[in-house]
């Protein structure tokens, strides 16, 4: 991506302005070091267990089986379910029978292009999806940058004003776009991006959505996070990397679940807590070794590392 002059002394302007102003929204505990435990919620995005054709009535159960609190759906699924005659009131009831919470979406509306015609129809798109997810009985989408990931020189301001109005469609369908970040896309592929878009949108509601191993994919330092402060962050995806392949090849295929790479996780976790995260932390894989699995058994599995880490830095037990 290539910021001229202006673009760079607005980023920095605006990413170091909003740290004092984001501290004094901390929980007080979290600023004086006391005995205080965050809550954090645990969820599976369902792509941990994508490889085995599985409906969405079947991810559901699955997840609540594995003890999960919550779930991250993909539209995609929906807009499945709802061809094959799910009705929205069914799933949703079913999501309360196994416990869970609907923590978010994973969504693919073009709001972020240039072509002002494809971004009118990502409006649409992104209506209609949010719409799913309040029936669903959730209050949060992704946001990332579908249609653009390929384009270096996406204007940051104008990603800002698109963002402005994303959330602004969002407030009335009662559901938050959280801006994604993408590692490997030409765009909203580092936190500096991701916060100063957010910055600049002017929203009080503007959150961002961090990936453990889409940071590492865009080349950000994980340092970067303590910039946000935990109100602005309400799920965090949780993963872990190999050592090889290298960064510039490494893809979503190798991720692995945490605590089985060489991620720096007992640190983003510290972080998180510091800054006052109180959100959900989802696991999100694509690995097709474990989609060759049981479904149940990758969930459970993905569950007890997720929580082994966290604990190990939470004290949650």
């Amino acid at each position: 991506m290539s910021f001229n002059r202006r673009d760079l002394i607005s980023t920095t302007a605006a990413v170091s302005l909003s740290l004092p102003l984001s501290i004094t929204e901390w929980p007080k505990s979290a600023l004086l070091g006391t005995n205080h435990k965050p809550l954090v919620r645990f969820c599976l995005n369902t792509s941990t267990i994508d490889g085995s054709q599985l409906t969405l009535r079947e991810k559901i159960e699955i997840t609540g089986r594995a003890g999960y609190q919550g779930i991250e759906l993909w539209t995609r699924d929906i807009h499945r379910a709802l061809e094959s005659g799910e009705k929205l009131k069914d799933l949703h009831k079913l999501t309360q029978d196994q416990g869970l919470r609907v923590e978010s979406a994973i969504g693919f509306a073009n709001w972020i292009v240039d072509d002002p015609v494809k971004r009118r129809q990502g409006m649409e798109v992104a209506k209609r999806e949010m719409d799913w997810i309040r029936q669903l009985g959730g209050q949060r989408i992704a946001a990332p940058p579908a249609g653009a990931t390929k384009q270096s020189n996406l204007s940051l301001p104008a990603a800002a004003d698109r963002y402005r109005k994303l959330l602004e469609l969002g407030e009335r369908m009662e559901v938050t776009p959280q801006l994604e970040l993408w590692g490997f896309s030409q765009c909203m592929s580092r936190l500096g991006e991701l916060a100063y878009v957010a910055v600049e949108s002017g929203r009080s509601d503007a959150c961002v959505l961090p990936d453990v191993f889409h940071i590492y994919k865009g080349g950000s330092d994980f340092a970067g996070l303590e910039m946000f402060a935990g109100n602005a962050i309400h799920l965090f995806h949780m993963n872990d990397y190999p050592a090889k392949p290298s960064r510039e090849k490494i893809k979503d295929a190798d991720r692995v679940y945490p605590g089985d790479g060489v991620a720096p996780l007992d640190t983003i976790l510290q972080t998180l807590k510091k800054n006052g995260f109180e959100g959900a932390l989802s696991l999100e894989l694509f690995n097709p070794s474990y989609w060759k699995q049981d479904p149940l058994h990758v969930a459970q599995t993905g569950l007890r590392k997720m929580k082994e880490v966290v604990n190990r830095n939470w004290q949650l037990d």
